[in-house]
């Protein structure tokens, strides 16, 4: 059965498809949207050998000329680089204004791709394909498209909705392991910032969703989807609600950049250590019940998520680094630093003029170096 969410953005409004079967079916999603029957698909090079003869066999078969743009795997790809790489390939292949790139890949693909698209003779149509569990569940939707910078993680972007998301749960079967833990991440984000019945849920059943269990798959996909679209359609340029989101987001993109956002620290690794501090420092500051941060933590790391900066030994941080990325976040307003702190579970908010010496000394608690 195929669940429907619908993005509110009056004229630019789109679906979220939720179900199995999306990939075989994506001709008939995307012909709406073709003003010729033509498409550019990037993809990485896992996806590309694990799923592109599927999909590009869907869209031949329906008489759909397709273009396969195939970029490099990793965090890295995410650069000036890549992106000149993919658009300098769009423009050999005399893709129109009027023709439509399909995203089919993981966050960063769909990041790089979206950017491309955002961009290219000003802007083009495209589709989202989320390949993993942490592209269905969040980058897909919302129309966020960036590429990093050696100052920070998605520094360089624009909003540039999609068309269309096609999130297909059978996809998911050949994710690995390490990779559905890092989606858990930002599944489990959605119940702490703002839903704690479903935090309660994620609680009993976060084992199932890691394990692929059919049922619980699709309810923790589709509730997480249902919350970022609600956020997304009453804010979309994050003035205000949709900074939620990025519950752990600011500890977790300074762990990633002072690690190379590379394979070492992986997105939802980040996140999910992110979100455990976010709790623990607003305990800290006497915001947050300790009850509550202890629960946050214990259930993030049960889905084998670290939660804490010594599981990360290898590599030693330092806290001024730290509160340096921390002020570079895209949150910080006049030089002051902005986090989303919590009240307790289900009760995220935004936390502005954050006193850098209280999060110095928070982060050397937590075992950074002076």
């Amino acid at each position: 059965m195929t669940r429907t969410l619908r993005v509110g953005l009056g004229g630019r409004a789109y679906d979220v498809l939720i179900g199995t079967g999306l990939v075989d079916a994506a001709a008939d999603h995307i012909r709406p949207f073709l003003k010729r029957p033509v498409v550019a698909l990037v993809m990485d090079e896992v996806v590309s050998g694990l799923h592109s003869p599927r999909l590009i066999g869907a869209l031949e078969a329906a008489g759909v000329t397709t273009h396969a743009v195939v970029v490099p795997a990793g965090e890295e790809t995410k650069s000036w680089a890549g992106l000149e790489d993919v658009c300098e390939r769009l423009l050999a292949l005399e893709l129109e204004r009027g023709d439509l790139i399909v995203a089919f890949g993981g966050g960063v693909v769909g990041d790089l791709a979206g950017f491309a698209a955002a961009i290219y003779k000003r802007g083009v149509d495209f589709v989202q394909i989320p390949t993993t569990l942490l592209a269905q569940v969040d980058s897909s939707v919302g129309g966020k498209t960036a590429i990093d910078s050696p100052h920070g993680k998605n520094l360089i972007g624009a909003f540039h909705q999609p068309r269309l998301v096609l999130a297909d749960l059978c996809i998911l079967d050949t994710l690995p392991e390490r990779e559905m833990v890092c989606g858990y991440a930002e599944v489990i984000k959605y119940g702490l910032l703002g839903d704690a019945a479903f935090f309660d849920w994620l609680e009993a059943n976060g084992p199932k969703v890691v394990a692929r269990e059919p049922d619980a798959l699709a309810h923790a996909v589709g509730r997480s989807i249902e919350m970022k679209a609600e956020i997304v359609a009453e804010d979309e340029r994050e003035a205000g609600r949709r900074a939620l989101l990025n519950l752990g987001h600011t500890f977790g993109h300074a762990l990633e950049a002072e690690t190379g956002f590379g394979e070492a620290l992986k997105h939802g690794e980040a996140v999910g250590i992110g979100c455990a501090q976010a709790f623990r420092f607003s305990a800290s500051l006497g915001l947050c019940p300790g009850q509550d941060a202890v629960r946050a933590e214990r259930a993030i790391a049960a889905a084998g998520l670290p939660t804490r900066l010594q599981q990360l030994s290898a590599h030693p941080f330092r806290a001024d680094a730290l509160v340096r990325h921390a002020a570079q976040d895209k949150k910080a307003e006049g030089g002051a630093l902005t986090f989303i702190l919590a009240r307790g579970i289900g009760d995220a908010f935004v936390a502005r003029n954050v006193d850098p010496a209280a999060l110095r000394d928070f982060l050397i608690s937590e075992g950074a170096l002076a």
